[in-house]
């Protein structure tokens, strides 16, 4: 398997292992979202206030939930912040 389809993988198993604890596989909630960010981004999770801010932000369609394509938006900003591209 290529290099970026085995990162491409991890992104989706990522998710899948965060989202539907609630019942919805198919969405991350806040809660799940916080599980994530506590667990892959120790530091980044923050106080309720920038995590409401966050899930916000991330939650184009403002539907409640964080869907695979948002998670998705989330992590290509996340590289470009990083790699600085």
């Amino acid at each position: 398997m290529a290099m970026l389809e085995e990162q491409l993988k991890v992104l989706k198993t990522t998710f899948d292992k965060y989202a539907g604890k609630d019942g919805d596989k198919g969405s991350l909630s806040k809660a799940e979202l916080a599980d994530l960010l506590r667990d892959e981004f120790p530091g980044m999770a923050g106080d309720k206030k920038q995590l409401d801010q966050f899930f916000t932000g991330l939650d184009g369609d403002k539907d409640g939930t964080v869907s695979f394509p948002e998670f998705v938006q989330f992590a290509a900003t996340l590289l470009l912040i990083v790699f600085g591209m």
